[in-house]
């Protein structure tokens, strides 16, 4: 397709497709902390313990990257 592989096309699709799924969920989480007059503590704390999965997987991928895995 367009002179692409489809592994390129792989490498380029999982990594944007993730990146705007973690943008819908950190939009939902601010939703939720607005809807729910949670101030600026509760925000932050909503933030931390919603996205602490999201920061795992971010900090594993530039583990990956610096070791070279």
């Amino acid at each position: 397709m367009f002179g692409f592989s489809p592994e390129e096309i792989e490498a380029i699709g999982l990594p944007l497709s993730l990146t705007v799924l973690m943008v819908w969920m950190l939009l939902i989480i601010w939703n939720l902390a607005k809807e729910s007059k949670a101030g600026k503590f509760g925000t932050i704390v909503l933030f931390f313990v919603l996205s602490f999965g999201m920061i795992g997987f971010i900090a594993k991928t530039i583990m990956q990257k610096f070791m070279g895995l």
